[in-house]
């Protein structure tokens, strides 16, 4: 495994982390598969390990918790995020800070967060949602320097809306923040516009989060592809999404070298970024931990299939699906 500085926090990080948010509320979630995956990632050296308390009420904190106490000689940097008060996703322009982020709610889900994880601080703490309207307000400024004070909460960021890279600099350009959290993937190359520059000039941690397009750059998603009932994803590839999301995924299939997959490649893409700090796929079971964290090798793709993945670029804007 390979690390890399994160931002200004001055921690090194595994460039593979872990995204937790398949361990709770979706379909096939299991314990006892889950911590089985997440001890093996330690083994395999990741340390960044990615959670909120939207993922189950609390469960996947709970999970990553556990995983801190069974490996209290590694340090593990744990992750979280609070959810919007009014329990909807994405932000929007007409959402007020009062009904999403109101100082008092800041507090109350760190301290959850806290109680589930079972621990006094944690690493990472991220705004679940965010919405540029709220950054000159300053209730959530002073809460933020208070929870760091308090020594509840090292660092603190934002996760970006879906197809949103932006909508968020002006929240970073306070200051008060160590982190965001971007959508950045072959489709998804928007975040290199502003959103990298920008983090790169004043040290901000960059956590790539949806590298395969919610399984698009997995290869396994065609036009026949349905998902069980439950899965949040049967609401996100609508016949819209799921058609142009698999003619997509076939465009690319002959670009993938022999001998690697296309999940593979997307995240090598990925990694070819020096702004990103870590790049956070889902990996319930243990063969997709093995094959995701087997790409930190320090390889590169060859500069003509970058320059063929570049051309792939998909800008979209959001919609009534793309939560």
């Amino acid at each position: 495994m390979r690390y890399r500085k994160f931002g200004k926090t001055g921690w090194e990080v595994s460039e593979i982390g872990y995204g937790m948010w398949g361990m709770a509320g979706w379909e096939g979630s299991d314990d006892s598969q889950s911590e089985r995956s997440l001890d093996l990632a330690v083994e395999q050296g990741v340390n960044f390990f990615d959670t909120a308390w939207g993922y189950g009420e609390g469960h996947s904190e709970t999970l990553l918790g556990r995983l801190v106490r069974r490996h209290p000689d590694t340090k593990l940097y744990t992750a979280s995020k609070i959810p919007p008060k009014n329990f909807r996703w994405p932000a929007r322009a007409e959402y007020t800070m009062e009904n999403s982020y109101p100082g008092s709610h800041i507090r109350e889900f760190t301290e959850k967060t806290l109680r589930n994880l079972g621990l006094e601080q944690i690493d990472l703490m991220q705004f679940h949602t965010w919405d540029d309207s709220w950054a000159p307000l300053q209730e959530w400024q002073r809460v933020v320097e208070d929870l760091k004070k308090e020594g509840k909460v090292a660092a603190m960021g934002i996760s970006m809306n879906r197809w949103e890279p932006e909508n968020g600099l002006e929240a970073l350009k306070t200051g008060l923040l160590d982190a965001v959290q971007v959508i950045y993937n072959i489709f998804d190359q928007a975040p290199e516009d502003a959103l990298f520059p920008f983090c790169d000039m004043h040290g901000i941690g960059v956590i790539a989060r949806v590298p395969f397009d919610e399984g698009t750059l997995t290869g396994n998603i065609t036009r026949n592809t349905t998902f069980p009932e439950g899965d949040w994803r049967a609401t996100y590839f609508v016949p819209e999404n799921l058609e142009a999301s698999a003619d997509r995924a076939d465009r690319l299939r002959p670009l993938v070298p022999e001998g690697m997959s296309m999940a593979e490649m997307a995240l090598r893409f990925i990694l070819a970024s020096k702004s990103v700090g870590t790049v956070i796929p889902g990996m319930r079971k243990q063969r997709n931990v093995l094959a995701n964290t087997a790409t930190s090798d320090g390889e590169l793709l060859p500069g003509p299939l970058m320059e063929a993945l570049r051309r792939h670029r998909w800008d979209r804007t959001p919609t009534s699906w793309s939560q």
